[in-house]
C-alpha cells in the first residue's frame, strides 16, 4: 500500500520490523521478498510516483577536480530510482572481476562468481530477460542472420561478449499494482531520511528521521534497516548521519564514500570495414541497441569486445568492452538533439527540463540535421555513415581518494549538507584504454575485417572531447564490501561493519567494478541480502499486524490516523 507522508502530520512514529530506505532497483527487489516471506515492512522513498523539480534538487552537488556530471539525467529521485533512466543493458560480472590482482590495488570480492549464480538466474525474471545464456555462439545460431554475424578471432587474445536488454523495466511502474495491494508491505512517498539514528553504545540502529518538502515529518522504528539509495546517497546520509559518532555511521576507518568510481566512456578512433564487414550489424551500438533484427527469444542483445583473462593478466590492465559507434549525418546538432531527447522521453527515460514543444521548435529551426540524422537512425542506410570509430568503456580502479564527501557550506531544502564528488582515474585506467583498443584493431586487422586508424593515446594525456563526463551514469564502491573493518565498510553479508543491524544495498558495496553495467549484479546482490535478512526471522506467521488489518490495501493512501496505531504493534518475532 502507498501512503502520501506529506499527510502524516508532526511526528507520528512508525513501528515495523524491516525499513528500506530508497525505492530504487534494490529497494524494490527486496520490498518484494519481504512481502513473499510476510514480513511488515516500510520502503521509504523521497519521491512521489512521478519527478519533480523540487525533490530532484536534492541530488545536486559539486564536482571538485575532474569535471563530473553526476545529477540531473543520470539519477531519478522518484518511485523505481534509477531504473528510470536506465538503458537495460544487462550483463553478469565475469568470473575474474571477483578476483584480487596483483597489478591492481585494493581489487579482490570476499566471494567468487558462484555465490551470485543462482541469484543472477532470478534476475531474469525481474529484470524481464531472455534464457540465462551469454553464449556468442548460441545467440549468433538462435539469431541467424547475414548481417547478425560473429567476427573470427584469431590471436586468443579478444572474445566476444553478449548482453542482453531489459524493456527496460521502470520498477515504479512495473511493479506498482504489486505494491499497492501488498498486504505487509508500506511504501511511504514523498520521505526523505535525513538522519539514520544509532544507540549509545553505537553498534545498533534505533530509529531513522524523516521529513518532507511541505514541513511535516516522522521517525520509523526497525528490527532491520537496508539502506538502498545508491552510490553517491548511501554515502551522504551516511555520513551526515553523525551526532554520536562525528566521522558518520560505519565510518571508523574513513572509509564511507572513498573508492567511488563511475565507468568512464569516450569514443576514439576510425574503422574502414572489408565489404563483407560492413553491413554487420552485431558489434555497433547504433545497430544492435533494441534493434529487432538482433534479437531472438523474445530479448534484445548486443555484443562487444574484450580481452581475455590471459591477456588481461599479461599486459597487466583493467577490464574493458569496446563496441562500434557509427556517426550518423547531423549527429551533434541541436536538431539532432531535440530528435534523440523525443525519442527518450517515448521510452518513458526521464529527461530534466524536457519540453517538447522547445524541442519541437529546435527541430524545425534545422530540418536538414533533424531529418537526415532521423532517416539515418531510423533505416540504417550504410551511404550515409559518416564515419565508424569506437566507443570504450573500461573498468574503473578502487581509488581511495576517488570519493564522495560533505560541503558543509552548502545545504539543500531539507538542511542537509550537499554532497562534493571527486572522480579520479588513474594510469592504469588511462593505459587500460589505449592498450585495449590497440589489441582489438591489431585482431580486426589480422582478420581482414577492417584497417583502423587509432586515436591519440591517453595515457600521459588529457581526456580527449569524446570522453563522456557524466561516465556511464554507474555510481559505485562508496561503501565497499571487505570482510575487514579496515578495508571495507560493510562485511560480505552487506552489513555495515559494527552496526547489528544496518545493511547497504545497491552498487555501492561493489569493492571493484569489472567492464560490465552494474544493475544486474546489484539486483542479484539485492536477492542476495533479501534471503540473509529473510533467515533471521520466523515466517510461518500469516497473521497480519494491527496497523495493516485496520487499513485497506486497495487504496492509494491510507489513514495517517491507522499508521500512527502502528506504534508499539509490530508483534512480530525479534531478530
Amino acid at each position: 500500500m502507498f501512503v502520501d507522508t506529506r499527510q502524516m502530520g508532526q511526528g507520528k512514529e512508525i513501528v515495523t520490523t524491516v525499513c528500506i530506505i530508497g525505492a530504487g532497483i534494490a529497494g524494490i527487489t527486496i520490498a518484494r521478498e519481504m512481502e513473499k516471506k510476510g514480513l511488515d515492512t516500510c520502503l521509504l522513498e523521497s519521491g512521489g510516483m512521478d519527478a519533480d523539480d523540487a525533490t530532484r534538487d536534492l541530488y545536486r552537488g559539486s564536482s571538485v577536480g575532474m569535471e563530473y556530471q553526476f545529477a540531473d539525467g543520470c539519477r531519478a529521485r522518484f518511485l523505481g530510482g534509477s531504473s528510470n533512466c536506465w538503458g537495460g543493458w544487462c550483463r553478469p560480472l565475469d568470473a575474474w572481476d571477483f578476483e584480487k590482482k596483483d597489478w591492481v590495488p585494493h581489487s579482490g570480492w570476499p566471494f567468487g562468481l558462484d555465490e551470485l549464480l543462482s541469484y543472477y538466474q532470478r534476475t531474469h525474471e525481474l529484470l524481464q530477460l531472455g534464457p540465462v545464456n551469454f553464449d556468442p555462439d548460441y545467440w549468433e545460431r538462435a539469431i541467424n542472420r547475414d548481417d547478425v554475424r560473429r567476427i573470427p578471432f584469431t590471436s586468443g587474445r579478444v572474445r566476444d561478449s553478449i548482453s542482453q536488454f531489459s524493456p527496460p523495466v521502470r520498477f515504479g511502474k512495473r511493479y506498482r499494482h504489486e505494491l499497492k495491494v501488498a498486504r505487509y508491505l508500506r511504501v511511504f512517498l514523498h520521505a526523505n531520511v535525513t538522519q539514520i539514528m544509532q544507540d549509545r553504545d553505537v553498534n545498533k540502529i534505533t530509529h531513522v528521521k524523516v521529513k518532507t518538502l511541505s514541513g511535516s515529518s516522522m521517525t520509523v522504528q526497525a528490527k532491520i534497516f537496508i539502506l538502498a539509495t545508491g552510490g553517491i546517497e548511501n554515502a551522504r546520509l551516511l555520513l551526515a548521519s553523525n551526532q554520536i559518532e562525528a566521522a558518520g555511521i560505519g565510518n571508523r576507518h574513513d572509509l564511507v564514500g572513498r573508492y567511488f568510481m563511475d565507468h568512464p566512456r569516450l569514443l576514439s578512433g576510425s574503422v574502414k570495414f572489408a565489404p563483407a564487414w560492413a553491413g554487420n550489424k552485431l558489434y555497433d551500438i547504433k545497430y544492435n541497441y533494441m534493434n529487432t533484427a538482433v534479437s531472438a527469444n523474445g530479448v534484445h542483445i548486443a555484443s562487444q569486445f574484450a580481452l581475455t583473462k590471459e591477456t588481461l593478466a599479461q599486459e597487466k590492465i583493467l577490464n574493458a568492452r569496446i563496441c562500434f559507434c557509427s556517426e550518423f549525418p547531423g549527429e551533434g546538432s541541436e536538431g539532432a538533439k531535440a530528435l534523440f531527447r523525443c525519442k527518450q522521453a517515448l521510452l518513458k527515460k526521464e529527461q530534466p527540463g524536457f519540453s517538447f514543444a522547445s524541442d519541437l521548435a529546435t527541430m524545425l529551426s534545422e530540418p536538414v540535421n533533424t531529418l537526415s540524422y532521423g532517416f539515418t537512425r531510423l533505416f540504417h542506410p550504410r551511404a550515409l555513415i559518416k564515419n565508424i570509430g569506437f566507443q570504450v568503456i573500461v573498468e574503473p580502479a578502487p581509488d581511495p581518494d576517488s570519493r564522495v564527501s560533505l560541503n558543509m557550506q552548502q545545504r539543500d531544502s531539507l538542511g542537509m549538507p550537499r554532497v562534493q564528488v571527486q572522480w579520479r582515474l588513474n594510469d592504469l585506467v588511462r593505459r587500460s584504454v589505449d592498450r585495449s583498443i590497440e589489441l582489438v584493431a591489431q585482431e580486426l586487422q589480422m582478420s581482414g575485417v577492417a584497417q583502423v586508424n587509432l586515436g591519440p593515446r591517453i595515457e600521459g594525456g588529457v581526456w580527449p572531447p569524446t570522453f563522456e563526463k557524466e561516465g556511464t551514469w554507474h555510481h559505485m564502491g562508496t561503501t565497499r564490501m571487505h570482510d575487514s573493518p579496515s578495508y571495507g565498510v560493510v562485511d560480505s553479508d552487506c552489513r555495515v561493519h559494527g552496526m547489528a543491524n544496518l545493511y547497504i544495498a545497491g552498487s555501492s558495496v561493489f569493492p571493484t567494478a569489472g567492464a560490465n553495467f552494474p544493475t544486474i549484479t546489484l539486483a542479484a546482490l539485492a536477492l542476495r541480502l533479501s534471503q540473509h535478512v529473510i533467515s533471521k526471522f520466523n515466517t510461518t506467521t500469516t497473521q497480519l499486524p494491527d496497523h495493516l488489518l485496520a487499513a485497506s490495501a486497495n487504496s492509494e493512501n491510507i489513514n495517517p490516523e491507522s499508521v500512527a496505531a502502528s506504534i508499539g504493534s509490530s508483534g512480530l518475532p525479534a531478530v
